[in-house]
């Protein structure tokens, strides 16, 4: 099926962003966010594109290259675009694009140039402007073409042409606005996330021992794929075993045995919004004693820390809260000893729980904003969406703990949306309870 437009980001939505940046901007500058170049991936083969989310967010423009300025007080139209140039002989080969006419038509410039003429035009329209909003140092590349363009307009300082004063950061604004999501992009995480746990589900339903790692992440792909979401949001982490205690094994090539458990972190991409969800289920479809154990206590922290997500609750609270779960419980089953306030004083717990509870999420997995404002720890506020993802990691080389521990590697992540009132759980319908993991394996 193709993602329907519901399930998609509408034009008035971009337009609506582009002109809540521009109000932010102070007459007499120029803001430009340029989208992402194509990448090779060896010889002529690249990899498929991406457009870089700040582009894409103020746009949905989706061909590589491109650059938008945004103008406050320009006669002649406050949101400019370049962009690749039609060519129709190598349409025939890479496909139609829309060209400066199709810019202005269907993605809401008011004025758009092919890229051929960038470097002719910036140095004009960065003529006379005070400042410039830039993300100077995400592209190399393109900031020697910045340098390049204000050093040109230097050069002509005796015939009256005057460079920007000024160089500053448009992430701070940026990013400040993609932090909050609005109702069309929730619909498209909501249904993201959907697609992502019916895809976890699929996984638990195809495990068996003998298999590999990466025939769950086929199952995975196939199930997002059939559902038109071509791309995950990140490389899919199928850790089987011991390979579960590694927090970014991305290898996924070993087979699964029987008695272990697997941890899958996965989630597609929709309309470049990401989804992020990690289960952790037994290969054989039970969970051992041990196993059992931890997962219950990594879920108990887990469900404590959605339950406490809300607003005004600061984000580093929402962290404390799982190390303090997990630490309780890890005393309790033994693999700690000791007073439960010294031990988190001490970090005791980073041996088996070495990460944070999660990371905002949007068009990036690990998405923009501050988590920090004034030095404090930023309150939790309708309209940001998080990940919940305690873990519990006993590496097979611990020979602090009894054998029995050891190699079981358990994370169990969640997508939460901060509302008026508490928090909402988009990733619920993936199974994380023990018996209905069990249960669910049991009819396959």
């Amino acid at each position: 099926m193709e993602i329907c437009d519901r399930m998609k980001i509408s034009q008035s939505t971009f337009a609506a962003r582009r002109r809540a940046l521009l109000e932010q901007l102070p007459v007499g500058s120029l803001a430009l966010i340029a989208g992402a170049e194509l990448a090779t991936r060896n010889r002529d083969a690249e990899y498929p594109f991406r457009q870089h989310s700040d582009f894409y967010y103020l746009t949905g423009f989706n061909e590589p290259g491109s650059v938008l300025l945004l103008i406050p007080g320009r006669e002649e139209g406050e949101v400019v675009l370049f962009c690749p140039p039609r060519d129709p002989q190598l349409e025939i080969w890479t496909g139609y694009r829309a060209g400066p006419e199709g810019c202005v038509e269907r993605f809401g410039a008011d004025q758009a140039f092919a890229l051929t003429e960038l470097d002719e035009r910036l140095p004009l329209l960065l003529n006379g402007r005070k400042r410039l909003y830039y993300a100077l140092g995400s592209d190399e590349a393109l900031d020697s073409r910045v340098r390049g363009w204000l050093n040109s307009i230097r050069a002509k300082s005796r015939q009256g042409a005057e460079a920007p004063e000024e160089l500053v950061l448009v992430d701070n604004l940026l990013h400040e606005m993609r932090l909050f999501k609005g109702p069309e992009e929730l619909a498209v995480m909501r249904e993201a996330a959907r697609i992502s746990g019916a895809a976890h589900t699929a996984a638990m339903r195809s495990c068996r021992p003998g298999g590999y790692e990466y025939q769950l992440e086929a199952a995975i792909q196939a199930h997002c794929i059939s559902q038109g979401a071509r791309f995950q949001a990140y490389s899919p982490i199928v850790g089987g075993g011991a390979n579960g205690c590694i927090l970014h094994y991305i290898e996924n090539d070993a087979p699964l045995q029987d008695g272990e458990l697997v941890l899958i972190d996965a989630g597609c991409e929709l309309d470049c919004y990401a989804s992020d969800i990690t289960r952790t289920f037994p290969i054989n479809g039970r969970f051992s004693a041990e196993q059992r154990a931890l997962y219950e206590l990594v879920l108990k922290a887990n469900q404590a820390c959605i339950d406490a997500a809300a607003p005004g609750v600061p984000w580093n609270a929402v962290h404390e809260l799982s190390v303090r779960v997990l630490t309780e419980g890890l005393v309790e089953l033994g693999l700690l000893q000791g007073e439960v306030e010294a031990l988190i004083e001490a970090g005791a717990y980073t041996e088996f729980y070495m990460h944070r509870i999660g990371h905002w999420l949007g068009m990036d997995v690990h998405d923009v904003g501050n988590y920090k404002v004034g030095g404090e720890w930023r309150p939790l506020q309708p309209g940001m969406v998080m990940t919940i993802e305690p873990g519990l990691y006993v590496s097979p080389h611990n020979a602090k703990v009894e054998a029995r521990w050891r190699g079981i590697g358990i994370r169990i992540e969640d997508n939460i949306l901060i509302t008026e009132t508490g928090c909402e759980v988009l990733t619920a319908a993936a199974p994380k309870a023990v018996a209905e993991i069990e249960a669910l394996m049991a009819q396959a």
